[in-house]
């Protein structure tokens, strides 16, 4: 009996379901555990800043990297108006969590992270911001009912400036859009 190929392309996709299943469940290491809860996920945001003019909508999806040793973050604002992508990772030296942001407009930004009363906290020296900005102080919290809430500040030509504050909810069709 000639042999098909379909034995092998039926055991790639078992493998791949299978494996696609424990994903979520692979190693991190252990500073890293507190982000489980965002992992594999993607996330819309809308910016609930009263005072803008206009309403943003910003899509970011987190997943684990470097074998468990980082996390990544893309994002995108008003379908690709801007966008970023964070590496996050655990410093041994600093005994921190730190991480790298990189965007679309040309700056790139260098933090660290804490979590403390069921927030996460950072602060990142801004290099390159064509606006001013050389600073950002954030914090981001998991709400009881499963929203994510974030507050940002910005050091603005020597002044603390209110940012964007956003609102987010688990939406797995939204899509991260880079130009």
């Amino acid at each position: 009996m000639k042999k098909t190929g379909f034995h092998s392309v039926a055991s790639g996709i078992i493998l791949f379901v299978c494996c696609g299943a424990l994903h979520s469940q692979e190693s991190l290491i252990e500073p890293l555990e507190c982000f489980r809860p965002f992992l594999g996920k993607t996330w819309k945001g809308v910016s609930s800043d009263t005072g803008s003019n206009a309403a943003m909508t910003d899509v970011s999806s987190w997943e684990r990297a470097l074998n468990g040793r980082a996390i990544r973050v893309l994002h995108s604002v008003n379908n690709g108006e801007y966008g970023g992508e964070t590496m996050l990772l655990w410093d041994p030296a600093q005994k921190s969590l730190v991480f790298f942001y990189f965007t679309t407009a040309g700056f790139y930004t260098q933090g660290t992270m804490v979590a403390e009363d069921g927030q996460f906290i950072s602060v990142e020296k801004v290099t390159g911001n064509e606006n001013g900005i050389t600073e950002v102080r954030a914090t981001a919290e998991l709400l009881g009912d499963g929203r994510l809430q974030t507050k940002s500040s910005f050091l603005k030509n020597g002044q603390w400036v209110d940012g964007h504050s956003f609102i987010y909810v688990e939406e797995p069709a939204a899509q991260v859009i880079f130009k």
